[in-house]
C-alpha cells in the first residue's frame, strides 16, 4: 500500500497545507480518505485531478469532506463529464449534507453512489477495510485499511478510545491526529494530544506512528513530537502535505 498525504492540517488549512485528506493506492486502485477544505489542490498537484477510485468521509465536519462539495462541479461539468457516479462511504446523512453545501435544489447522487458506514468490515477495491466508531461529538469512524499482510490504520479525529486501540492494534502504519498539546485544559472527548496518540501507539503494538490533524496557529510541533514520543519508543513522524509513504 502507498500512502499520499494531501492535506493534514487540523480544523481549519494552514499556511502549507489544507485540511485533511489521504490517499491510499494498491494494485492501481487509488482510495481517498477524507476531502478536507483546500485538498482539491492538491489532489491536482500530487496525484491527479481524477484520481481516486473510491472516496471515504469519515465524518462531516468541514475540515473532513467540503471539498467533495467542490468536487461535484469537476465530475458534473466537465467538458468530457459528466462522470459516472463515483462510489463514497460516509456517515449517515452524507448525501443531505453535501447536498446542502452545494447549495442549490437537488442531490448529488448523480456524481456520488452512497453507501453508510457502520462498525464492521468490507471491501473497498483490493482493500478489506474495517470502521468503527471514535469518541468525537458527531458520528465518527476511524479506519483499518489491510492489503498484501500489510495494515494501515487512520484514527480519523477521536478523543481516547478503546475502538481506537482495536483498529491500531500491530498496524505497520498508524496516522494518528493529535491536535491538542499536553499540559492544557483541553475540551474533553474531541481530539488527542501528542502523549495521548503515542500512547495509543504503544498500546496497540504498531510499527510506526505518523502524527496528523495538527493545528499550526495554535501549537507547537516540537511539543508535539516530544510528548509523543515519551509515550511511544518507535518511530515518529509529522506528516507533510505531498509526503508519500510506503505502508
Amino acid at each position: 500500500m502507498r500512502l499520499t498525504v494531501l492535506g493534514c492540517a487540523g480544523s481549519f488549512p494552514g499556511p502549507e497545507s489544507p485540511c485533511s485528506a489521504y490517499l491510499m493506492e494498491a494494485d492501481g486502485f487509488r482510495l481517498l480518505i477524507d476531502f478536507g477544505v483546500g485538498s482539491l489542490s492538491t489532489l491536482q498537484r500530487y496525484v491527479g485531478l481524477h484520481a481516486p477510485d473510491a472516496v471515504l468521509l469519515t465524518h462531516l465536519h468541514c475540515d473532513h469532506m467540503f471539498d467533495a462539495v467542490s468536487y461535484v462541479v469537476v465530475r458534473r461539468y466537465a467538458p468530457d463529464g459528466p462522470y459516472p457516479p463515483l462510489p463514497m462511504y460516509a456517515p449517515a446523512g452524507a448525501p443531505d449534507r453535501l447536498a446542502s453545501a452545494y447549495g442549490q435544489e437537488g442531490s448529488v447522487e448523480d456524481v456520488y453512489q452512497f453507501y453508510g458506514l457502520q462498525p464492521g468490515t468490507f471491501p473497498i477495491g483490493p482493500f478489506t477495510v474495517t470502521v468503527d466508531r471514535m469518541n468525537h461529538p458527531i458520528e465518527t469512524y476511524g479506519v483499518r485499511l489491510e492489503h498484501g499482510g500489510r495494515v494501515f490504520c487512520y484514527s480519523a479525529d477521536t478523543a481516547p478510545c478503546e475502538a481506537l486501540l482495536r483498529l491500531a492494534q500491530d498496524a505497520d502504519t498508524f496516522l494518528c491526529e493529535a491536535s491538542y498539546l499536553d499540559g492544557m485544559d483541553n475540551p474533553p472527548d474531541l481530539h488527542l494530544t501528542g502523549r495521548e496518540a503515542g500512547e495509543a501507539a504503544t498500546k496497540a503494538g504498531v510499527g510506526r506512528l505518523l502524527l496528523t490533524h495538527l493545528v499550526p496557529a495554535w501549537g507547537s510541533e516540537s511539543h508535539t513530537v516530544e510528548s509523543a514520543a515519551g509515550a511511544f519508543a518507535g518511530p515518529i513522524e509529522v506528516v507533510r502535505a505531498g509526503a508519500g509513504y510506503d505502508v
